[in-house]
């Protein structure tokens, strides 16, 4: 029986999923992100501002979402923190309601820029002891484990500028979705596209998705859009329909693709993915190339030759595959990715 996994009868939004606003240190106000990222298509931003859980609720209304969230971060003991190894999750409300902070600390871990004047905003449960933040793998699970139990949908943030290595990552458990694509830390400079970390995660045996976000902070002063944090990475959520509950109802059961481009592009589209028989076939935009990833040797890639394109792909899984993932690359090199499909999940 076919599989749609990925359907071509749900509406697609566009949505940043990890977004700092003059809340923390970002340079453009909640109101004017939301302007920001309307004006280029975007239907969603998660506000998730380092540290304190602020919802914008008013800034939802039939065109656009706001998803309430928070990044929370955990470092390593040491005298500089351009060497020291740290971890980031960004947090985001399944439900539009108010929600506790679940690692909230009366006096510490306050933020940066401006969160520490909204510390003494955040919703948290008094009858909680203060939640002491440890580096260590079993600490951050635990983080990872509160967010989920509290009604959030957790995301593991960009390793390489976090100088997390394999070793450390492998450690983590039980996350929603890691960051393919962290493109404020790929303006930075560092190689933030991390397919390898995610194939890692497989491998290791953690069920999760994978997610493409801006993480920006608006600091360029120059107008020019080559120099902008915003709009190259972003999700596109399949949902019935715009709304708060909708969305995340979608991220939950990884309806949804990333795209990876570069500011002012806009990357290739994934119209549907399906299965039947230990067969996949996707289309899609015009792409030069579309490649189904398994973990394994029998990873392949269908090419368009020169001077023309492609839009549609059929693989054969060879029947020992635990999981596959799709990547669409189109001619200017924004790639689309859908998220790890598991086999034992797809059998009649």
């Amino acid at each position: 029986m076919k599989k749609i996994l990925l359907s071509d009868a749900l509406h697609y939004y566009r949505a940043n999923l990890h977004c700092h606003s003059t809340i923390s240190d970002g340079r453009k106000t909640p109101e004017e992100l939301k302007a920001f990222y309307q004006a280029q298509g975007y239907s969603a931003i998660a506000f998730t501002d380092h540290e304190v859980l602020i919802p914008h609720n008013d800034l939802t209304d039939d065109s656009f979402v706001a998803l309430n969230g928070y990044e929370l971060a955990v470092n390593d003991v040491g005298s500089s923190f351009m060497a020291l190894h740290c971890c980031h999750l960004c947090l985001i409300a399944l439900d539009p309601e108010p929600k506790n902070d679940v690692c909230y600390h009366r006096t510490k871990y306050l933020g940066c820029g401006n969160s520490p004047k909204y510390h003494d905003k955040v919703q948290f449960d008094p009858a909680q002891p203060d939640f002491e933040r440890v580096y260590t793998p079993e600490g951050v699970n635990e983080m990872i484990e509160r967010g989920r139990r509290g009604g959030f949908f957790v995301t593991y943030n960009h390793p390489a500028w976090s100088l997390e290595d394999y070793p450390i990552y492998m450690a983590y458990h039980g996350m929603n979705a890691m960051e393919i694509c962290n493109y404020s830390a790929v303006k930075d400079g560092f190689d933030e596209y991390d397919g390898h970390v995610y194939n890692d995660m497989l491998r290791g045996g953690e069920r999760l998705y994978c997610v493409a976000t801006d993480d920006n902070h608006n600091v360029e002063s120059t107008g020019d859009p080559a120099a902008s944090d915003s709009f190259g990475g972003y999700v596109m959520i399949g949902a019935p329909k715009l709304g708060y509950r909708e969305l995340t109802q979608a991220l939950e059961n990884g309806m949804f693709y990333s795209v990876s481009t570069l500011t002012g592009h806009t990357g290739p589209e994934i119209h549907s993915v399906t299965y039947e028989d230990g067969t996949v076939e996707l289309r899609s935009s015009l792409a030069r190339r579309i490649t189904i990833d398994t973990g394994l040797r029998s990873t392949h890639a269908v090419f368009a030759p020169e001077g023309t394109t492609v839009d549609h792909a059929i693989f054969r899984l060879k029947n020992n595959e635990p999981w596959f993932r799709l990547i669409v690359e189109d001619a200017a090199g924004a790639k689309a990715y859908t998220n790890a499909f598991f086999t034992d999940t797809l059998q009649d």
